[in-house]
């Protein structure tokens, strides 16, 4: 298996801010390598010149892809084209920076929505392009894709070492609770709280509440990039999840039970429910000696205690 020592180098974290990228910077920071960050006031990722000329600038050994536009199914519903276009520019300009550097190693960061709706279960790395996408999000998922396939057809042509991770549903500190653009747990955390808060007798949940989901804490997913960062080269992009799923109402039972929200819990119909079921296989990643460690009803409360501190 193949070894990528951290110690001493530059490492440059694209999208440190966002939930996964900052998770990224905290778990680098026991690895003895330097971070690099840039924000937005002084980096366009979607400026193909300006990305050019801040990698030849800082010359990272290493680089971690996870920048990139996200958002639940009714923003990728709302808002295709931005999905599609910021993702592809994004990648499209890191990925190809990080290249003409001569990056020593790059890690790109993807999604689970990367596979067919009606994929078998768990979902094996090898279902990819095998089906088609769930339609709520199919634009943010072939930005993804691309972005794979991007760092499988640098390391074909050029022998470069970009490897692609695919991460589960994430939650955790940093997450984003805004109702309108939010992904599920973050959602009803908000809803479960300010429920409670208000004294209501009921919540709702979009949806029959049947499909099964998988979800895995940020500070997990980290720790999975920075280890495949250090052990994996492979041209083939590796499941990063929990390995257990359970439905979006067992959910929210945990989580109104984390909050303290005691009301009835009401499905509201009209609402998609999207895939049916999303339980990635982590076979891959076990055999190179990772598994994820984050219970999830501790996962829930520390990210509670987090939305309580930090608000939205």
């Amino acid at each position: 298996m193949a070894s990528y020592d951290l110690k001493g180098k530059k490492v440059w974290v694209a999208g440190h801010r966002g939930m996964v990228g900052s998770a990224i910077v905290r778990r680098l920071a026991s690895e003895h390598c330097e971070t690099l960050a840039a924000d937005r006031s002084e980096l366009d990722l979607k400026d193909q010149s300006a990305v050019r000329a801040w990698v030849d600038r800082h010359k990272p050994d290493a680089v971690f892809v996870a920048a990139a536009k996200v958002g639940g199914i009714l923003a990728n519903d709302t808002y295709p084209a931005d999905f599609l276009y910021d993702n592809l520019i994004i990648e499209a300009n890191v990925i190809e920076a990080s290249f003409r550097a001569g990056v020593e190693k790059l890690c790109f960061l993807g999604s689970s929505c990367i596979y067919p709706k009606l994929a078998p279960q768990p979902i094996v790395e090898s279902a990819l392009l095998t089906g088609e996408l769930e339609p709520t999000n199919e634009w943010y998922a072939i930005a993804k894709i691309a972005g794979i396939k991007l760092c499988q057809a640098y390391r074909k042509q050029h022998g470069v070492d970009f490897i692609s991770a695919m991460p589960t549903n994430l939650y955790g500190p940093g997450d984003n609770f805004d109702l309108n653009s939010s992904h599920v747990m973050p959602a009803l955390i908000r809803k479960a709280h300010e429920a409670k808060v208000r004294g209501d007798k009921e919540i709702t949940v979009w949806g029959t509440g049947k499909p099964l989901r998988e979800f895995l804490h940020v500070d997990d997913c980290a720790d999975a990039c920075v280890h495949l960062m250090k052990v994996y080269s492979e041209a083939e992009h590796v499941n990063v999840g929990s390995g257990e799923d359970l439905s979006i109402l067992d959910l929210t039972r945990l989580v109104c039970e984390t909050v303290g929200f005691k009301g009835d819990i009401v499905q509201d119909l009209s609402k998609p429910d999207g895939t049916p079921r999303k339980l990635m296989s982590i076979k891959k990643i076990v055999e190179t000696g990772w598994r994820a460690r984050i219970p999830l009803a501790g996962g829930i409360a520390s990210t509670y205690a987090w939305f309580l501190k930090n608000g939205l």
